[in-house]
């Protein structure tokens, strides 16, 4: 890391004196209070922004009201010269401005701490938004990073407390977010992966990026002029239905999350806009991703929620932090979890405090010893960024309301495919085991033929026990058929295959039927050998 960000003694001292000048001025040894501190994170620049929007999911670390004040933090910043960003264009392209451009508009669309953007016409008359990273920043905060990790791993070794795990965790997402957000290249990257997501629907875009022109600190992507969402009144002027837009925005954030596992993890006012009857999302610099374990967990856990199932939630939770993952006090985790879902799953939809209910259950599963993954973190921070985004200007539209919609209509169709799955996991295991018993049978039959093998076998009694007992396994067979029809046309219920019969699939309607027929049978035949053993 300080090979490849140039990093120095040197550097890391200036960077302590400026942190501790800024923390000086206001007053740190005296306290904060939750404005003092968002405004000085911001004067500390783009590392403390990262910083102060982590901690605002980490109710466990902060109290809840120092969270809410952080949940405030945008990376905005001082626009840079218009020399600067020709400066660091000429040095990316390493030639002439104007072979690219034809011309750069010199007021810039938006300037964060990061970087700035400006309006552009490419050489060609295409209209692009031009992405340039402000000099400098990406060592400083490198060095900021570097400085947080040194402390971190100190104190871990000073004081063993689940706080100073939590705080690296804290250091070790940033880094992970510092690497991507700071490599224009893995914006692209997004652009590009974004832009095939939103081909399946024609209410949702994103610019699409020139790669040719893209670099590690620039990006040129499509200029496109639209309407943000924070103008609903611009919007219903023009037209638009805001609970229509609301809807579709959140539906396919539910697809984005729940069924793709790549989602966008800014969704603020700034990055939403409206245009030709498009979504169109913005600023791909912060993505998250979930594989299909943890999104399969995290489903799991908002069903467990709704229903009220303390052990189906605890399940969830411990998928999170793997396999072999376990609780020292289980009873313990049920009760805190009882808890959980007496308060959060019981209200209306229309009152849920998302964020509330994730700070709950973050704190929980720390004391707990359970480590939530980073990427669930940015999922709670996306959502309630989304939340409050809808909350203040499209508040007709119930985010969690929508979000259960969609789980709801997919259940139905993964149902069968999981069950599926299961069964094909279970086929697996009995093949396996099928194979591995024929070769111990070969062993058995080799020792057999040449005398290695005897069995002394005794049978005491009559035959009538053993009557009893082939009839009991027959029973037992035959009922085992009967709940795999059962099972099996159930399956193929939910699959929706086709004849249709009274709602039912053929196929379906006829494995149901001969379920039934021996389910008749096998207590007709109980009832009648029941009797004659009575007679």
């Amino acid at each position: 890391m300080s090979t490849r960000y140039h990093l120095t003694r040197r550097g890391a001292a200036r960077r302590l004196v400026e942190i501790a000048r800024i923390a000086n001025r206001f007053d740190v040894l005296h306290g904060l209070t939750p404005v003092k501190m968002r405004l000085m994170f911001e004067a500390l620049g783009p590392t403390f922004v990262k910083v102060g929007q982590i901690l605002s999911m980490r109710s466990e670390i902060l109290p809840q009201q120092f969270c809410d004040e952080l949940a405030k933090l945008r990376a905005n910043a001082d626009p840079m010269p218009y020399a600067t960003v020709i400066g660091v264009l000429e040095r990316e392209y390493r030639r002439p401005i104007d072979e690219v451009f034809a011309s750069i508009d010199p007021s810039p669309l938006g300037s964060a701490s990061l970087s700035q953007v400006h309006r552009a016409t490419l050489v060609g008359g295409e209209d692009v938004a031009v992405k340039v990273q402000r000099p400098g920043v990406r060592e400083t905060m490198a060095q900021d990073v570097a400085i947080m990790r040194s402390i971190a791993s100190t104190a871990s070794k000073v004081v063993r407390k689940p706080q100073v795990v939590d705080l690296r965790g804290v250091v070790e997402e940033l880094w992970e977010t510092f690497e991507a957000e700071t490599d224009f290249r893995v914006e692209t990257r997004n652009l590009v992966e974004f832009n095939s997501f939103c081909h399946d629907f024609a209410y949702m875009d994103c610019p699409k990026p020139y790669t040719d022109l893209c670099t590690e600190h620039v990006v040129v992507m499509d200029y496109i002029e639209g309407i943000s969402v924070s103008r609903p009144d611009l919007l219903t002027r023009e037209g638009y239905d805001l609970e229509e837009i609301g809807t579709k925005l959140v539906d396919n954030y539910a697809t984005q999350v729940l069924d793709r596992g790549f989602f966008h993890a800014d969704p603020h006012p700034g990055n939403i806009i409206v245009s030709g009857g498009c979504i169109v999302l913005i600023d791909l610099g912060m993505t998250g991703r979930l594989n299909g374990r943890t999104r399969s967990a995290l489903r799991d856990m908002i069903f467990a929620v709704a229903e009220q199932d303390s052990p189906r939630l605890a399940d969830g939770l411990l998928r999170f932090a793997g396999t072999e993952a376990e609780v020292g006090d289980y009873p313990a985790l049920l009760s805190d979890l009882d808890s959980i879902v007496q308060e959060y799953g019981t209200v209306d939809l229309t009152d849920l405090d998302l964020s509330a209910f994730l700070a709950a259950l973050t704190q929980m599963a720390s004391r707990h010893g359970i480590e939530v993954p980073s990427s669930i973190t940015t999922v709670g921070r996306a959502l309630v960024t989304l939340e409050g985004t809808l909350d203040e200007f499209i508040p007709n539209v119930n985010m969690i309301e929508i979000i259960s919609k969609h789980m709801a209509q997919s259940k139905t169709t993964s149902l069968a495919s999981d069950e599926l799955r299961r069964l094909g996991a279970e086929g697996h295991k009995a093949v396996h085991g099928l194979l591995a018993a024929l070769s111990e049978s070969r062993v058995v039959s080799r020792m057999l033929t040449r005398g290695q093998i005897r069995v002394n076998l005794e049978l005491v009694g009559s035959r009538e026990p053993m009557l009893l007992l082939s009839d009991m396994v027959n029973r037992l067979t035959m009922a085992l058929i009967v709940v795999g029809l059962f099972v099996g046309s159930s399956i193929v219920y939910f699959a929706g295959m086709k004849p249709v019969v009274f709602g039912i699939p053929v196929i379906g309607f006829l494995g149901y039927v001969v379920a039934f027929a021996l389910s008749l049978w096998i207590v007709a035949d109980i009832y009648i050998k029941g009797r004659r053993a009575r007679k």
